[in-house]
C-alpha cells in the first residue's frame, strides 16, 4: 500500500512538472510571438503610415561615380580682372618715373641695354599680337590689359601690341599711339618695348617683351 501511495505521489508530481514546462513553453512562444509582431509592425512603419507601398522595378542603369571638380579660384581671377582695371591710368607720367626715347623705347631699369637692342632687332620670334584699331579709349585700355595679363599668364615673352599710325584719325595724329605707352609701363608683367621693324609695323606698333613666368 505504501509503494503504490509512493507511486501515485510520483506521478502527480510528474503531471506537476509537466503542466509547468507545458505553460512556459506557451509563454514563451506567445513572446516570441508578440516580439515578432513588433518587429514587423516596425519594419513597415512607413507603409501603416503613408498607405501601401509597390516596389518599383530595378532601373537598367549604371550609376557613375565621378570626382568632384576641382574648385575655381573665382575670387582670385575676379581680384586680377580689378587689380590690372584699376592700374592703367591715363594720367601716369612716363617720363618722370622711366627712360624713354624718340623712338617709343623702354626698359625697366633691371634690364639691360643689350635686351632693348635684341627685342629692336626681333631676336625673340612675336608669340601673340592684339590690333587696338577702331577701339575707343577705354575699350582699347581694358583690351590692352586683359591681352597683357593673359599673355603673360600662358607664358608668353615676345608680343605685338597694334595701336595704328593715326592715318584715319583727325587732324591725323595717333589718337592711342602715347595713350598705349603710358599703359605698357604701368604693368608688371612688361619688361621692356620698342617700336616695331617696319615689317612688323613700324610706328604703328610695339613690340614687347614680358617677364618670364
Amino acid at each position: 500500500m505504501t509503494d503504490r501511495l509512493r507511486s501515485l505521489q510520483d506521478l502527480q508530481a510528474l503531471q506537476r512538472e509537466l503542466k509547468l514546462r507545458q505553460q512556459a513553453e506557451e509563454e514563451r512562444r506567445e513572446r516570441e510571438a508578440a516580439l515578432a509582431r513588433l518587429r514587423d509592425r516596425e519594419a513597415r512603419l512607413f507603409e501603416l503610415t503613408v498607405g501601401p507601398v509597390t516596389v518599383l522595378p530595378a532601373a537598367n542603369r549604371v550609376l557613375l561615380h565621378t570626382g568632384r571638380p576641382e574648385p575655381e579660384p573665382r575670387q582670385r581671377e575676379l581680384d586680377e580682372q580689378m587689380a590690372w582695371r584699376q592700374a592703367l591710368s591715363d594720367d601716369f607720367d612716363v617720363d618722370s618715373l622711366l627712360e624713354t626715347d624718340e623712338t617709343l623705347s623702354f626698359r625697366r631699369p633691371e634690364i639691360a641695354q643689350e635686351s632693348v637692342r635684341k627685342l629692336r632687332r626681333g631676336h625673340w620670334a612675336l608669340q601673340g599680337q592684339i590690333d587696338l584699331h577702331g577701339l575707343r579709349r577705354d575699350q582699347a585700355r581694358e583690351a590692352l590689359g586683359q591681352f597683357i595679363h593673359d599673355s603673360a599668364r600662358r607664358g608668353l615673352r615676345c608680343v605685338r601690341v597694334v595701336h595704328g599710325k593715326g592715318n584715319g584719325s583727325p587732324g591725323r595724329e595717333p589718337v592711342l599711339k602715347a595713350r598705349v605707352r603710358r599703359w605698357l609701363v604701368q604693368k608688371q608683367e612688361v619688361l621692356a618695348f620698342v617700336q616695331a621693324r617696319a615689317s612688323d609695323g613700324g610706328s604703328g606698333a610695339l613690340i614687347v617683351l614680358l617677364q618670364a613666368p
